[in-house]
């Protein structure tokens, strides 16, 4: 019998395999927390995506306050570094398919660099 414990298997989700390294993402910050990186298909000039490390599938999920604290201070830091929070900023979390969610690993949307409009879809 071997004392080796096998690996786990390389994670399926996209986020989650983004957060181990195994896909190429433009990094902008990183906390033990969280990481920030660019979004692939941006909708306003700076456009970051905000994902917690540990994968949660949604908003719902999430159950502990200091790592949804922790992903709102890591966009504001970020708005900061990016220049757009003196000119203001939005934050969206999509959860669930009904709110636009497209992929099942909980994530922030922060958008800046132009104004917004509201309702905002």
């Amino acid at each position: 019998m071997s004392d080796l414990t096998p690996l786990a298997a390389e994670p399926t989700c996209l986020f989650c395999r983004i957060v181990a390294g195994t896909i190429p993402a433009t990094l902008v910050a990183s906390t033990p927390e969280a990481i920030a990186f660019r979004d692939i298909a941006p909708q306003a000039p700076v456009h970051v995506l905000i994902v917690p490390r540990a994968h949660l599938p949604s908003l719902d999920a999430a159950e502990d306050p200091a790592l949804l604290g922790a992903v709102l201070a890591l966009a504001r830091q970020v708005a900061r570094e990016q220049g757009i929070a003196e000119g203001g900023y939005r934050c969206v979390i999509n959860t669930g398919d009904d709110g636009g969610q497209t992929v099942g690993h909980l994530h922030l949307h922060l958008l800046g660099g132009r104004a917004h409009g509201w309702p905002p879809g």
